[in-house]
């Protein structure tokens, strides 16, 4: 059995595995020319990192054990085997990881959080990191319910945090698919194409694609909208201030000052 040591080593490992990866494909075959707010990203990252750890730390890990002694959730209460309980824990916490992007952005002051995310004008893999804080703190208990009420097994939690952060690195990747492949990836996950245009500088595109590891989820929402490698647009906040502000300091005050703020 994992411990609280093993926990924090696969979710951390996993997505430095794929921010290399990001960043190796970004040179191999790049979208567009861009100039990362590198300061900004890694340092957003960086706060994130130290205030989940001391909030929260292997928390997600915690409740999935501690749910399993006791027999609460649905899976728990099914006496769900290993693989089904590892596949439904992803598939669920990845529906629930969409349901609340929906959220941030339709209500104005969870987007006022999340709006940080996206005024990033240069969509690259470090903005999969630029996270405002605030944001990570009000989405903990909403997973940490979910995590209860499915009864997910520890091992399954783990999983899903592993591959969710996998994905959400390289969904933010600059970088180009083969055709036939981002056409077969498409037709289950979250291509970095079809996350760009979610991150178009344009409300109605802002609208769209709020998936992260499958986009069954927009196809029963009726928010995937399909593109591909060849589409170009600008991205960020639709003509706001923070879209060009990239000072650590401005992003972490946007939601306080309403930069970040919808019209």
């Amino acid at each position: 059995m994992l411990g609280e040591t093993g926990v924090q080593l696969v979710r951390g490992l996993a997505p430095l595995g794929a921010f290399a990866l990001g960043l190796a494909l970004e040179r191999l075959a790049p979208h567009a020319a861009l100039r990362p707010a590198w300061r900004t990203n890694l340092g957003l990252w960086a706060l994130d990192a130290v205030v989940m750890t001391v909030v929260c730390g292997t928390c997600g890990w915690a409740v999935a054990e501690w749910a399993r002694t006791a027999g609460i959730g649905a899976l728990n209460a099914i006496h769900a085997p290993v693989g089904l309980g590892v596949v439904g824990t992803i598939l669920a916490l990845d529906a629930v990881a969409y349901v609340w992007h929906r959220a941030n952005h339709g209500l104005q002051l969870l987007w006022r959080f999340h709006g940080v995310h996206h005024a990033d004008a240069d969509f690259h893999v470090s903005t999969a990191l630029r996270f405002h804080p605030g944001e990570l703190l009000l989405a903990l208990p909403v997973r940490l319910a979910a995590i209860l009420a499915l009864g997910a097994p520890p091992l399954a939690v783990v999983a899903f945090e592993a591959v969710f952060g996998v994905a959400n690195v390289l969904v933010h990747g600059n970088f180009d698919l083969p055709r036939r492949l981002e056409r077969g990836l498409a037709f289950v996950f979250v291509t970095p194409a079809l996350h760009r245009r979610h991150h178009a500088a344009d409300w109605r595109d802002l609208g769209s694609n709020f998936g992260t590891i499958f986009n069954l989820w927009d196809r029963v929402g009726r928010t995937l909208r399909a593109d591909t490698s060849a589409a170009r647009f600008a991205t960020g906040i639709p003509g706001a201030e923070a879209s060009r502000s990239r000072s650590l300091a401005a992003m972490l005050l946007a939601p306080l000052r309403g930069s970040t703020a919808r019209p």
